[in-house]
């Protein structure tokens, strides 16, 4: 029987890494059960890539995949990225023995301009095509912006009917924020699709608590951002369905991710996405 592989994206365990560092995290990641990680957000040091290569081993976690800009994130911004830094880049996936670099969000300084957003992508194509000559994939992880429409087609879409090397890495979140069926969309992205990201969606508690109630303009902030990023499971997303899909349409790895965990801490909030996991039938994908 066809299965995937859970894991974590270690954006949420980034204040561990500063408080505990990689290895310790990682100690932690293994207890909760997950034995696969995608990096992002961690410095990659050459002390984090050799603690990172350590607890691999020492924890059996797959390190599914890198995350890297293509160019910076704004203009003069730090961070390696694969147009200045991709030596490095290809060195740290080969020691980590990791096939996968993902692009987390277009560059601030092309969002909103389809030509320049066209640009970038055909610069992602030809990278994606560089990383194949050394047995790496590079995919490209959506937000909901990537929803807005040009001449009535996504953005997405668009970025997708224009390249073919380019993989996708499918938020299943911010595919529900940005209007679609997560389970209906994935199946459109067949065989372009290795990474998935489980995040759930869910409606907050209100907190009027101190607010002037005629102060209309705070309310309408609160009330328009009553949204929440919810642990997998603790949301009004059909997990289960999501994940058949995934599974169905290529997608190895399933990670789970919480942009804010709400003053929980993640190692709790990854524990509830485990058990929630486990109680849809996924125990063995751990």
């Amino acid at each position: 029987m066809k299965k995937g592989k859970l894991g974590v994206q270690m954006m949420m365990v980034k204040g561990k890494v500063e408080e505990l560092g990689v290895y310790e995290t990682m100690r932690k990641i293994n207890e909760l059960g997950y034995h696969a990680v995608e990096v992002s957000q961690i410095p990659m040091t050459e002390e984090n890539v050799s603690e990172l290569k350590r607890a691999s081993k020492d924890f059996d976690i797959k390190i599914a995949a890198l995350s890297a800009g293509l160019e910076p994130m704004a203009p003069g911004a730090p961070g390696e990225t694969l147009t200045n830094n991709f030596e490095k880049i290809v060195s740290d996936c080969k020691t980590l023995d990791c096939s996968f670099v993902r692009i987390g969000m277009l560059p601030v300084n092309v969002m909103g301009d389809k030509e320049k957003i066209m640009e970038f992508i055909e610069k992602a194509e030809k990278m994606a095509n560089r990383l194949a000559e050394h047995g790496i994939e590079l995919y490209y992880h959506n937000h909901h912006i990537e929803f807005a429409k040009y001449d009535g087609e996504y953005l997405l879409d668009i970025m997708k009917n224009s390249t073919s090397k380019l993989g996708f890495e499918l938020d299943v979140h911010w595919i529900y924020r940005g209007g679609e069926n997560p389970v209906e969309f994935i199946k459109k992205y067949e065989n372009r699709i290795s990474l998935l990201h489980l995040k759930d969606y869910r409606i907050g508690q209100m907190d009027l608590s101190g607010v002037d109630l005629k102060d209309r303009a705070k309310f309408g902030e609160i009330f328009t951002n009553v949204i929440e990023f919810a642990e997998v499971g603790e949301g009004s997303l059909d997990m289960k369905a999501i994940i058949e899909a995934g599974l169905e349409s290529g997608a190895q790895y399933f990670l789970v991710e919480q942009d804010q965990q709400y003053g929980r801490d993640p190692f709790d909030c990854l524990k509830t996405s485990a058990d929630n996991l486990r109680k849809l039938g996924y125990e063995d994908w751990f």
